[in-house]
């Protein structure tokens, strides 16, 4: 897969055009540009930051060594918000009918913000699929948020994101998402040996260590979202299975409390409801 991955950024080429073409002969600059990607890789350079490319959600991201690779797993992240947002949209539609009859406002837009955007992954496949929804992403680092902006406005969503320089959600108004969601680091330092090395090496360590237990940020993150949410509200993030028993007592207080897997069975996502009456 790797190899495929480079020869396609060699020849500039999607997959479809590669298996078509299977008698084209390298030219000697290709040939040279393919032998220093194959010398980059073997020093174990992640093939995502020598494209400079990455899919996620059916998006083509940009991504640089300031920015976490995006993966399959965290797209579980954006399908339990949708599967929230779908839930919570037939309840409307069950109750509007009688707001209506009563005289109550209309409902609020769909307000989001994703904790830790990096590449932008999260925001903008929410943006994609929820195009009335109004989206915040926020970052600690300046790096990741200018990858994250290019991304935006090559989707068309740049003015439907906006972009915060900021500590998880620090400066961000209270009480007033419906959904705060986040990819935050969760390994910890006692975890090091067994995150692959190319991970350890090339990949922004404040993206994927939170501290000695892995359940430093998270700590900080939900007491935060706590507060930012709206009552009913959601507060939805990726976990692992090595820290999934730590994270549900964190959540106490909470309602309809879940951690849900991935599709190998690994603790994956960990969802809670603000109470209405909170």
């Amino acid at each position: 897969m790797n190899a495929e991955l480079l020869i396609m950024f060699t020849l500039d080429c999607d997959r479809a055009h590669l298996y078509a073409h299977p008698e084209r002969v390298l030219t000697p600059d290709e040939m040279q540009r393919y032998d220093e990607a194959l010398a980059r890789r073997a020093t174990g350079v992640p093939a995502q930051y020598i494209t400079g490319h990455q899919e996620f959600w059916g998006l083509d991201l940009i991504v640089s060594p300031a920015v976490l690779i995006p993966r399959p797993e965290t797209e579980h992240v954006v399908e339990t918000v949708l599967e929230l947002v779908a839930s919570a949209g037939a309840k409307q539609n069950q109750d509007q009918d009688q707001r209506q009859r009563a005289g109550a406002p209309a409902p609020h837009e769909l307000r989001i913000v994703d904790v830790g955007t990096g590449s932008g992954a999260i925001a903008l496949a929410l943006a994609k699929e929820l195009p009335t929804a109004e989206i915040y992403a926020t970052d600690i680092s300046a790096d990741a948020l200018e990858v994250a902006r290019a991304n935006a406005a090559r989707h068309n969503v740049a003015s439907r994101i906006d972009f915060r320089l900021a500590d998880l959600l620090r400066g961000l108004p209270p009480a007033s998402f419906d959904f705060v969601v986040s990819n935050p680091p969760y390994v910890g330092k006692s975890e090091e040996d067994s995150v692959q090395l190319e991970v350890r090496k090339f990949e922004p360590r404040n993206a994927v260590f939170a501290g000695a237990t892995g359940l430093e940020v998270i700590e900080r993150l939900i007491p935060q979202a706590r507060e930012a949410i709206r009552p009913g509200g959601w507060l939805v993030f990726e976990i692992s299975g090595t820290i999934a028993d730590r994270v549900r007592p964190l959540l106490s207080g909470w309602a309809e409390v879940e951690i849900r897997n991935d599709l190998q069975g690994i603790p994956r996502v960990a969802l809670a409801r603000k109470s209405t009456g909170a």
